[in-house]
């Protein structure tokens, strides 16, 4: 994955339809941790393997952010109105 100023197609089309930004990075996280897992459980060399395993647990720790990040903001709007 290459970093650059432009979101990719798919992300920037949620965007567009109000979708809020916890939900798009919460969908994302879940494509990258499975992405990870499928490498990890792929991989014969046990670097390569620990690698991965490094990189789902990272994401694991931020996708469950995501999931505490959404109910704070749900509770915070629900005492909003």
């Amino acid at each position: 994955m290459t970093i650059t100023d432009e979101l990719p197609p798919h992300i920037q089309k949620m965007v567009d339809h109000n979708i809020p930004g916890t939900d798009i990075l919460h969908g994302e996280l879940k494509n990258l941790m499975l992405e990870a897992e499928n490498m990890m459980l792929t991989r014969s060399n046990e670097k390569y393997k620990q690698y991965w395993e490094g990189q789902l647990d990272a994401l694991t720790h931020v996708y469950q952010l995501t999931y505490l990040l959404a109910f704070a903001i749900d509770e915070r709007t629900k005492d909003e109105t």
